[in-house]
């Protein structure tokens, strides 16, 4: 099942978590079906994603994240409170953004938020933080387009220093200052989580790993080998600001679905996608892509995650030899499946999917510490 090509690990691939993590994270999209133009209510339509996070939780997924946008075509502008939604109807899963767009919200209300999202839900919350891909946030509540870069790293300043001490002194140019005040109320864990999303920009990487936070790295197009770089460069740079990159876990974020046999997953998940992606494409100047196009993301070297179980593990294995990451999220769709086939992925996942990653990554592990791990062939 393994490709005959293998990357090999690199020397600081973290070995602290021992156990790799499998979730899935949504957009709550809210888009026709590509072949009727029917459209669910978005009543029906959060109803199913609770659904979808509660079955998640019950076959033994890690992690479940909703992001963030504010677009027709999805229903996840409050993501907190969709969380904590599944917070109530959920035991052990974790819950997180993916992500929260910090440049153009209060560090303070993402804080608070969070951390009451961790006491209901008995210290799962984790926050996910980026700086988007998409724009309609800044003006909606009324920033600064020319601000972008500015506003994540003084928010992203603000955010760590609430999370380290109950009163809080700090100023900055893009919010009022806060002269000792307190900042309630405090999370179930002694610290929230915090992960940093990086799309395809090398100083966000840096700043990951200068910063020595967990780094969660979107790879949507393109060969996974071509990204390889990035974790390099973000270890490099934990490495130098002097924190362990072995303790620093990297997270995987793509696109796919799974389905008993790859035709149905091909079928379930692209005319949908063509559909959402040339959307997209058309706000963006990109050329229409087809179906044959997109279905190139499929193969073992490309970026969707689109298959039979068989598939998705190969895969998943597959970019664990280049990356030595330690957790892989998964879009299941991008724009609307479905409900009954979401459903189906999910189980899929969880009772034949995840077993065996986790098994084979542990062997992994257990393997690389036994012996001398070879320098990179990235390095």
């Amino acid at each position: 099942m393994m490709s005959n090509q293998p990357t090999n690990l690199s020397a600081d691939a973290p070995a602290a978590q021992a156990t790799f993590e499998l979730g899935l994270y949504s957009f709550v999209e809210l888009t026709p079906d590509p072949a009727t133009g029917a459209l669910i209510s978005p009543t029906q339509r959060l109803h199913d994603l609770i659904e979808t996070m509660e079955l998640a939780d019950q076959v033994g997924l890690d992690l479940f994240g909703i992001g963030e946008h504010h677009r027709p075509e999805f229903l996840s502008s409050a993501p907190v409170v969709i969380l904590a939604a599944g917070a109530a109807r959920t035991k052990r899963i974790r819950l997180t953004t993916a992500v929260t767009v910090l440049s153009s919200t209060d560090p303070v209300r993402v804080f608070q938020d969070f951390a009451t999202l961790d006491l209901l839900s008995n210290g799962r919350a984790e926050i996910m933080a980026g700086r988007g891909s998409f724009i309609e946030s800044f003006p909606l509540f009324g920033y600064d387009l020319q601000d972008y870069d500015a506003l994540f790293a003084e928010k992203l300043d603000l955010l760590l220093t609430l999370r380290e001490r109950e009163k809080v002194t700090w100023s900055g140019l893009h919010r009022p200052p806060l002269q000792d005040l307190g900042i309630y109320p405090r999370p179930h864990q002694p610290q929230l989580p915090v992960w940093i999303a990086v799309g395809g920009t090398p100083a966000s990487a840096v700043r990951a790993g200068t910063l020595g936070l967990p780094m969660a790295l979107a790879i949507i197009g393109g060969m996974p080998e071509r990204f390889a770089p990035m974790i390099d460069l973000y270890r490099d740079a934990a490495r130098q600001a002097g924190h362990d990159p072995a303790h620093l876990p990297v997270s995987i974020n793509s696109h796919g679905f799974i389905a008993d046999d790859a035709q149905q997953a091909a079928d379930a998940y692209y005319p949908t996608a063509t559909l959402m992606m040339n959307k997209i494409g058309r706000e963006r100047g990109w050329r229409p892509s087809t179906r044959q196009q997109l279905e190139a993301g499929k193969t073992l070297r490309g970026a969707d995650f689109v298959g039979s179980p068989a598939e998705i593990i190969e895969k998943i294995l597959f970019q664990h030899e280049i990356f030595g990451h330690q957790r892989l999220l998964l879009q299941l769709g991008v724009g609307s499946i479905a409900h009954k086939k979401t459903m189906r992925a999910i189980e899929l996942l969880g009772t034949q999917v995840a077993p065996v990653i986790r098994q084979e990554i542990a062997r992994r592990n257990n393997a690389s510490s036994l012996s001398p791990i070879a320098p990179s062939s990235r390095k």
